[in-house]
């Protein structure tokens, strides 16, 4: 069984298509296609069910998944470990949502990269969902996502607590105005994909304020969600943090929540078992000491 296979696959499973496996991987569509047909013929039944919508796992790709997880994981530490000399060095994976990058983490990367410049960071931007994949399977050495998170597997750093708010166009001042002056069906959400933590609050709100088929719009970035509020085209849910350092502020409006729509805890997650090589560690050192970390 060729580990570039497993890689695959593991890839293919997170995405949920060929397409965007092959751009996470950074190579082309047919070599994807190929290991995924390489490995379903080497195990002798398919791991994928293929569709319009793209590719969901067959009850034997589910049963193979954690094993090519911890494969995958196991694979990239087994090399980072053997490098590892006791001085932070070499490459660090980290992922994060895309409102936490925007606001929280620029500080917290310059004084790391300050104090350890010869680690080579890199930082991508995902859902919550896909971030806990990507650390259990070994794409990201840590992350932050939204909490909380309760796995066997993974060791949670409490990091910010968020105050999310309800952001609509200006011309909403209030959260009465709102109900009152949209349809029946309510506004339309505007969301990351599926698997984002702050959509899937937004579309309990909507539950409770009468809104549970009220239209779904979904974007890409955080610049595109507040600008399509602040034209008007929706209402979306974001942390305030976000909203008010945004160069849009003074077009949207902000709608406190009540404290069990509106409190969030962003935690830092990392796998608890095997080699805590020094890079890592040296992240960890500066997350702790930021000033605007919660100790764990």
């Amino acid at each position: 069984m060729e580990l570039s296979d497993i890689q695959t696959f593991a890839a293919v499973a997170r995405t949920g298509g060929i397409t965007r496996a092959a751009e996470e991987l950074n190579t082309v569509q047919s070599n994807v296609t190929q290991r995924v047909k390489a490995l379903e013929a080497e195990i002798g039944t398919p791991l994928f069910e293929r569709h319009s919508r793209g590719m969901t796992l067959t009850g034997a790709g589910k049963r193979l998944l954690p094993y090519a997880q911890r494969m995958v994981a196991l694979s990239r530490e087994a090399v980072l470990a053997a490098r590892d000399d006791g001085e932070p060095k070499g490459p660090l994976a980290i992922g994060s949502m895309e409102t936490t990058a925007a606001v929280r983490l620029p500080p917290l990367l310059a004084d790391f990269h300050r104090r350890f410049p010869a680690v080579r960071l890199s930082l991508r931007t995902a859902t919550t969902a896909d971030l806990v994949a990507g650390v259990l399977e070994g794409t990201f050495d840590g992350a932050f996502v939204a909490g909380p998170i309760a796995h066997a597997d993974l060791t949670a750093t409490s990091a910010f607590r968020e105050e999310l708010v309800l952001v609509s166009a200006r011309r909403w001042s209030s959260l009465a105005e709102l109900r009152a002056g949209t349809p029946e069906s309510g506004p339309t959400a505007l969301v990351f994909r599926t698997g984002c933590t702050y959509r899937q609050r937004l579309e309990q709100i909507f539950v409770e304020f009468g809104w549970p088929s009220a239209a779904r719009f979904e974007l890409g970035t955080l610049d595109g969600m507040i600008g399509c509020v602040a034209a008007d085209m929706g209402v979306t849910l974001l942390p305030r943090t976000v909203v008010e350092r945004s160069a849009m502020n003074g077009s949207v409006s902000i709608h406190a929540l009540s404290p069990p729509h509106a409190r969030v805890e962003t935690l830092f997650i990392q796998r608890s078992a095997g080699h805590q090589y020094s890079a890592l560690n040296g992240f960890i050192s500066c997350l702790k000491r930021d000033d605007q970390v919660i100790a764990a």
